[in-house]
């Protein structure tokens, strides 16, 4: 789902969002699942409370979680100056 305008202070995740990057998560560690055993049985379970929570649950916490991962992000950046941080955004890039 594309958002027409971002605000971060204003984003919110569907339910139906949230579980799609769990299996996208589950996808590519599924790949290795020796390796990735562990993490496959907490994202299984990360996946299973969110089809429990409800959506005003899930607006909080995922929002709350969103919030904490911009404000690191920026203080990193902040921190590196923009030729270290253009080459942080292509390591995390390369990850996925």
């Amino acid at each position: 789902m594309v958002k027409n305008s971002f605000d971060p202070d204003k984003l919110v995740l569907s339910k139906q969002e949230i579980l799609e990057f769990c299996d996208r998560v589950l996808e590519k560690w599924n790949k290795n699942p020796t390796k990735n055993a562990k993490n496959i049985l907490a994202m299984t379970a990360v996946k299973t409370s969110v089809v429990w929570t409800d959506d005003e649950s899930l607006r909080a916490i995922w929002g709350e979680i969103l919030n904490w991962t911009f404000e690191l992000l920026y203080e990193n950046a902040m921190v590196q100056g923009d030729k270290k941080w253009v080459n942080v955004r292509k390591k995390l890039k390369n990850k996925t």
